[in-house]
């Protein structure tokens, strides 16, 4: 009797700790999410997550270009956690429609986006506003 009593307590154990276990979080914190920023014509725009990776912040999105003529930029702003430093990244469609983009940047203090019109090597203009989409700490 007590073997079976202890049989059946160790396997409830188990069966609660395996129900904690496989329970899903309410909200997850290892990821922010980021709305729409627009280009000041309208033509283009991104929104995506920050997530926390295991080599720092990733910066995941969209980026839509509804005109078709030129291409859609958004530029991706990070303060490095080193040295303070501001770094730019740039990422550009230039086929209409939705294309997705994912960008590394480490252990960043703050992070920007903007999103502009432009051509293949560069945006000329129509630019948004730099927008935070995170801050360590904050």
């Amino acid at each position: 009797m007590r073997i079976a009593a202890r049989l059946l307590t160790g396997m409830t154990a188990a069966a609660i700790a395996l129900a904690v276990q496989g329970a899903p979080a309410a909200a997850d914190p290892t990821s922010w999410k980021w709305g729409g920023v627009h280009s000041t014509d309208g033509k283009a725009t991104a929104w995506g997550r920050v997530v926390a990776g295991q080599s720092g912040l990733i910066v995941k999105g969209y980026l839509d270009d509804t005109h078709g003529k030129g291409c859609s930029w958004v530029l991706i702003r990070r303060q490095s956690g080193q040295n303070g430093r501001w770094r730019t990244h740039g990422v550009y469609n230039c086929v209409t429609g939705t294309g997705s983009f994912s960008k590394s940047v480490g252990g960043a203090l703050q992070i920007r986006v903007q999103v502009c019109r432009g051509n293949a090597t560069r945006p000329v203009g129509e630019c948004s506003r730099w927008k935070t989409i995170y801050t360590q700490g904050g």
